[in-house]
This record gives C-alpha cells, sequence and structure tokens, in this order.
C-alpha cells in the first residue's frame, strides 16, 4: 500500500495540471468567440453543460456500484494482487455505467 503513495500522489499532481489547463484554453476560446461576435446556436451547444442531476448520477451509481465491488472483494479476503479482485471492481463500475446508460437511455 506504501508503495502507492508515490504513485497517487505523481497522478494527483497531473491531473491537476491538465484539468487547469483545460479549464484556461476552454476560458479563452470562449472568450475570443464572445469577442470575435462569432457566437450562435451552433457555437453555444459546443459548451453546453451536462445536465446537472444526470450528472450526480451517474457518479452516484458508478460510486455505489464501485463500493460494493470493493465491499464484494474485502468479504471474499481477496488481495489485490488477485486477478478476481480486479475483475470484480472492473464488472461492478461498468455495471453501474450501464444501469446510467439504461435510465437515461428512457428519458431522451
Amino acid at each position: 500500500m506504501k508503495e502507492l503513495i508515490p504513485i497517487v500522489g505523481i497522478i494527483a499532481v497531473f491531473g491537476s495540471i491538465i484539468l487547469f489547463v483545460s479549464i484556461l484554453t476552454n476560458y479563452s476560446l470562449k472568450r475570443k468567440l464572445i469577442d470575435k461576435n462569432m457566437v450562435n446556436e451552433k457555437t453555444a451547444n459546443l459548451f453546453k453543460r451536462e445536465d446537472g442531476k444526470l450528472n450526480a448520477l451517474k457518479w452516484g451509481l458508478i460510486t455505489l456500484l464501485g463500493g460494493v465491488g470493493l465491499i464484494t472483494i474485502d468479504s471474499m479476503r481477496l488481495d489485490a494482487d488477485d486477478a478476481m479482485a480486479w475483475g470484480i471492481e472492473a464488472v461492478c463500475v461498468a455495471v453501474g455505467f450501464l444501469t446510467y446508460y439504461f435510465l437515461t437511455r428512457k428519458n431522451q
């Protein structure tokens, strides 16, 4: 477990940098479009945000089923080295994504 701390730290640092650059470039692109009066219906849809409730539902389902996978792995006394542990977690997260897909497909 201690060997994962530097890896998580590196991922967090680079992930933060990537997120910051992404937000900054998105902002500058929007600002340039507004300054040049190039905003119309098509360009407005490019930067449209996802519905907050559906986004919360998606991440809630993924987190819930990911947690169910971790609880299952712990109750089966599997180690992180076991392939079955990784498979259980992958299947649970995939079920979360599929559940979200089928729930939102009905609404569209």
